[in-house]
């Protein structure tokens, strides 16, 4: 399986929040928006509700802003003071900005207000204008801005309390949300090549077992296969029949950076909207999420597990889950699987794309079609032949020859053909080798320390400071399926990370102390005992040198020149 081919509309993984909602906190936080956020939570819908109730100086905040960008659907709650409120005006603004230009989906809500008097500004709407017309922080063209939201907000329907029971209304509007998105999933779906069959395998697995069993899933199968994609696929599809679901990606490598407490911490967060959990060691983490489980029917994912003990920290047991839960699980091991009582039955072994397949996938990621342009296509069949329908290869290389041009794609078949037993590593490298220098620094940095970590906040700041102009670079990498955000968080397939490091390990010849990154903490320990670090290194982990004398840093400043930056893990 593959990421999508084409993405004209917004799509429930390239989002941080699934709803954003608008409300003038007098009027309805304690009552209307508070249910409303908790219907909303309870079915696992991520949402943003800003928590200040005052409003604090003149301009709203950038964390509203950014919040406003980063969700798929936006419900306004338009009450008496609402208009009154030059926070909410302005989050309105925003919000229909974003539903022209970014595809935003808003929903109104008049909450004991006419529908009319949104539209044309009457009733406590024109006494509030009257108010900011008055008022001299007002300045520019904020008036007419508002107005103009405000207007083509009164216009696309909604729901009107005036005469309705509130609880009513807030089951009609989560079910409108849960169905808007299934219908982006649908669409998704589609447009992921082979993911039909597969995805009606699994889903008919779920669809045949009894309402009071649990059932367990395992998805296995090598690297770059397609487990996560078909797992978030079987996900999206059948969430909203759960009222607690989580998806915990990346077990893996999470693991590795931040133990396994990290884990638990969040599984307790989107089981049990337990945020501030303070779990000391992984024996209590078992304990309060098997409290927590018991009798509960939920749906989890658990991703990418290579140990026992992930599976153990996250009390995966059967008889912890109540009946009717569902329990994925993605590997490469499938000796894991069955240590945990899986019954080959309860095994998926998740599939290579077949020679139409694979075809259909490098096509849309090359030429943007089903079919190659005529004169490619035996070009196009002899280039797959080497990814072994493996999709993270067809894709990458697909996105890599996007430019029809039969000199080029002969260089890159010549270099496929020199070693027909190359790794799939090696294979990936071709198209990290057509990237410009600041491009291959860019995903060399984002492979040894920033996947997974916040772009906006952390990434972005430090390429910058780097002098790597990170807005161009990482989107020419995302083109080129390299990475991905998603939920505001940079991400690669292990496999890219992989080859990430293996090419800064290759381009010190195997001298640790020349590496020009260092991410490891055994490696940066051995590094600086025997005082060998390079002139060449640019970036060093932080979190393993906070432990050490102040001597080490001297070092590390003395020898590391090019040292831009020392990288510290974002602390969960």
């Amino acid at each position: 399986m593959a990421s999508l081919t084409t993405q004209t509309s917004p799509s429930a993984s390239s989002h941080e929040w699934d709803v954003f909602l608008s409300f003038h906190g007098r009027d309805t936080r304690q009552r209307f928006t508070a249910h409303l956020y908790k219907a909303l939570e309870q079915r696992s819908l991520s949402t943003f509700m800003d928590d200040k109730e005052l409003e604090r100086g003149r301009y709203i905040s950038l964390e509203l802003l950014n919040a406003i960008e980063n969700s798929m659907h936006a419900v306004v709650v338009l009450s008496p003071c609402y208009a009154f409120s030059r926070w909410c005006l302005t989050e309105l603004a925003k919000i229909v900005e974003c539903m022209e230009k970014k595809g935003l989906i808003l929903l109104p809500i008049f909450y004991q207000v006419d529908p009319f008097d949104v539209r044309n500004q009457k009733g406590t709407f024109a006494k509030a204008f009257v108010k900011h017309e008055n008022d001299p922080r007002i300045v520019g063209d904020d008036l007419q801005t508002w107005k103009s939201a405000l207007s083509k907000v009164g216009n696309i329907s909604g729901w009107d309390l005036r005469d309705r029971d509130e609880s009513t209304v807030i089951e009609e509007i989560v079910g409108e949300i849960l169905a808007k998105l299934n219908s982006t999933f649908s669409t998704v779906s589609k447009k992921l090549v082979g993911i039909d069959s597969r995805l009606e395998k699994l889903v008919n697995l779920y669809l045949n077992i009894r309402r009071d069993d649990v059932h367990f899933l395992g998805i296995w199968g090598m690297g770059g296969i397609g487990k996560t994609t078909l797992a978030r696929a079987v996900y999206d599809k059948i969430s909203s029949q759960f009222k607690v679901s989580s998806f915990i990606a990346n077990v893996r490598e999470t693991s590795t950076q931040g133990g396994l407490v990290n884990l638990q911490k969040q599984l307790l967060a989107d089981l049990f909207k337990d945020k501030s959990s303070n779990i000391k060691d992984v024996d209590r983490g078992k304990n309060k999420i098997r409290h927590g489980l018991r009798h509960r029917r939920v749906l989890l994912v658990v991703d990418d597990v290579d140990q026992t003990q992930q599976l153990e920290a996250l009390a995966i047991e059967r008889d912890w889950f109540g009946g009717g839960s569902v329990i994925i699980i993605t590997t490469r091991d499938k000796h894991l699987l069955i240590e945990r009582g899986l019954a080959e039955d309860e095994i998926y072994r998740a599939k290579e794309l077949d020679d139409d397949e694979a075809l259909q996938l490098f096509s849309w990621k090359a030429f943007k079609k089903d079919l190659p342009l005529e004169g490619f296509v035996e070009l196009s069949k002899e280039i797959i032949h080497y990814t072994n329908g493996l999709p993270l290869a067809v894709e990458v290389l697909g996105h890599f020859l996007c430019h029809p041009n039969v000199v080029f794609w002969e260089s890159a078949l010549r270099s496929l053909r020199q070693d027909p037993m190359k790794e799939i590593v090696d294979i990936l490298k071709i198209s990290f080798d057509g990237l410009q220098e600041k491009q291959q620094k860019i995903f060399l940095d984002i492979a040894c320390y920033f996947k997974g970590e916040k772009y906006v906040d952390r990434v972005k700041s430090i390429l910058e400071s780097c002098e790597y102009e990170p807005i161009s670079g990482i989107d020419i990498l995302i083109n080129k399926s390299l990475v991905t955000i998603s939920e505001g968080r940079l991400w690669m397939h292990d496999l890219l990370q992989e080859m990430g490091h293996k090419i800064v390990r290759h381009q010190s010849q195997g001298d640790l102390g020349r590496q020009t990154r260092l991410w490891l903490s055994n490696d940066i320990i051995r590094v600086l005992k025997n005082n060998s670090v390079s002139v060449s290194c640019t970036l060093i982990e932080l979190h393993m040198l906070m432990q050490l004398k102040f001597s080490v840093y001297l070092i590390i400043f003395m020898h590391c020149t090019n040292l831009f930056s020392l990288v510290s893990r974002e602390q969960t």
